[in-house]
């Protein structure tokens, strides 16, 4: 599966693609050891439930030099404000203020080593400009049952305003 555009496209819609989903849910499952989709609901619904409906923030990046935002579910797009057009091309970067993008940069690392972190917290910034500090995300590495990186995602509940 291809989870990156050729340079200077906007990423495939994984907004509900079932092959996405299943590399969402599987990494998670793998790599943290939970569920992010409800084990009742029917693999034919969960890319949807997981875009439309899920009570978390869920966003992916890609694995570029520069990696760009490839996911992010509607409780994401209200959180940072940015519609999927706009988030999938935004690069990741850029959802920390410039003082607090080493401190970003080091929680990756960390990921790309350990595998994930539970519990992480860090301020973010909207489309609008608005401060926002995310509490209890868990970060992982996306891969597939292959072992092969396809970037990193990231799960969050909550988000105060500063």
């Amino acid at each position: 599966m291809t989870t990156t555009a050729p340079s200077g496209t906007a990423s495939a819609d994984l907004s509900v693609d079932a092959a996405f989903c299943r590399l969402l849910c599987g990494s998670f499952a793998r790599i943290v050891g939970g569920l992010l989709v409800p084990a009742s609901l029917p693999e034919a619904q969960a890319a949807a439930w997981l875009y439309r409906e899920a009570p978390f923030c869920l966003l992916a990046h890609d694995t570029g030099d520069d990696p760009k935002f490839i996911y992010g579910n509607m409780a994401v797009q209200r959180c940072f404000e940015y519609g999927w057009e706009e988030l999938t091309r935004l690069p990741s970067r850029l959802s920390a203020e410039q003082p607090d993008r080493a401190e970003r940069q080091r929680l990756l690392e960390m990921v790309l080593r350990q595998g994930y972190i539970s519990d992480y917290q860090g301020i973010r910034v909207a489309r609008s400009g608005r401060r926002f500090r995310i509490e209890g995300a868990t970060v992982w590495e996306l891969r597939d049952a292959d072992g092969l990186r396809h970037g990193q995602a990231a799960m969050f509940r909550s988000w105060r305003d500063l």
